[in-house]
């Protein structure tokens, strides 16, 4: 009896446990589905509130199918016009239209000569230029083609119809080519390709008085004696004593006194110095060899009497500008 108790006791607490687990599922989904309506209603609101007094505001009346805006309306249409037109860049866009116009009319003549027309332009301004030699400088250059150009024009205007078939044109071509001569003439050479680069002119501008006296040149160091005879701005040639390459001295007038030293020390048959030159400058000195000549070489030298003396200033001066070099220069001397 007890053990058909017990069974029954234990079905009807797990029915118990089960109704109420349902109860409680029931309850949790009623819940949510409550939330999620009361969230939707909810968003149906919002968007009404946003969307709706917009739309209903700016929508435009239509009746018998005609637009129809109010005057406020009308008043933001009109202010926005304004607004727009004050803002364009009238300016602008007439000399944008201008320009357009122009190169419109630019290509239109370009297009107007024919390619066998530019072609004989190109042959006769090439044997113009053939004519006038090699090594001419632009300007020359520049000058023949525009004799050309005026001589042609000339042609074209006193020739008659049958002298123009004879020289190949028509009326019409000669037409386009005395346009092409007379107003296009910078946009023919380009067509056929000639340019020849401007003359650059450099004048130099000398406002020293005439009767001024120059200025004497500086020589770095102690004074040089008499007996050194030093010359700016020259190069002495002869056998090299020492060499200056690895011959440095702090002056000239420290070079010109182991020159003299060692005409004294030098033995009989042996090179005896001299003729010295200098470098002075801290940059270097040209000279035209393969040699880089610095800083305070001092070269002693042995010139025979015959052989040749210093080489010219102005050579020496040019030869100084070609590399660059500005008033750096050599000192030379002999020893009398």
């Amino acid at each position: 009896m007890v053990r058909g108790l017990a069974p029954a006791t234990a079905l009807r607490g797990r029915a118990a446990t089960a109704a109420a687990a349902a109860a409680r599922w029931c309850t949790c989904r009623r819940a949510a589905v409550a939330v999620c309506l009361g969230n939707l209603v909810a968003a149906l609101l919002v968007a009404r509130a946003l969307y709706a007094p917009g739309t209903f505001a700016s929508a435009p009346n239509l009746l018998d199918g005609q637009v129809k805006y109010s005057k406020e309306q009308m008043r933001w249409v009109e202010e926005s016009i304004r607004i727009r037109r004050a803002a364009e860049p009238i300016e602008l866009v007439q000399a944008v239209k201008k320009l357009r116009k122009a190169f419109a009319r630019e290509e239109k003549r370009r297009k107007e000569l024919p390619l066998e027309l530019k072609q004989k332009v190109t042959h006769e301004i090439l044997q113009r230029l053939r004519d006038l030699g090699e090594n001419r400088n632009t300007t020359e250059q520049r000058d023949a083609v525009e004799s050309w150009r005026v001589e042609k024009l000339k042609y074209i205007r006193s020739s008659s119809t049958q002298n123009l078939s004879n020289f190949g044109l028509s009326s019409e071509e000669s037409r386009m080519l005395k346009r092409a001569l007379d107003f296009n003439w910078r946009m023919l050479l380009e067509d056929i390709g000639l340019w020849i680069p401007p003359a650059v002119r450099h004048f130099e501008h000398d406002d020293k008085p005439e009767n001024e006296q120059e200025e004497e040149e500086i020589v770095p160091g102690p004074p040089l004696p008499p007996e050194c005879n030093a010359e700016l701005h020259t190069d002495y040639g002869g056998t090299a004593v020492r060499w200056g390459l690895t011959h440095h001295k702090e002056s000239a007038a420290d070079c010109c006194q182991a020159c003299i030293d060692q005409a004294k020390r030098a033995k009989p048959g042996a090179l005896k110095c001299n003729i010295w030159v200098y470098c002075p400058s801290e940059y270097g000195c040209f000279s035209p060899d393969r040699y880089e000549h610095k800083h305070q070489e001092c070269w002693l030298k042995q010139l025979l009497a015959g052989s040749g003396g210093a080489k010219e200033s102005l050579v020496r001066r040019r030869h100084c500008v070609g590399v660059g070099w500005g008033t750096w220069f050599l000192y030379s001397g002999w020893i009398g």
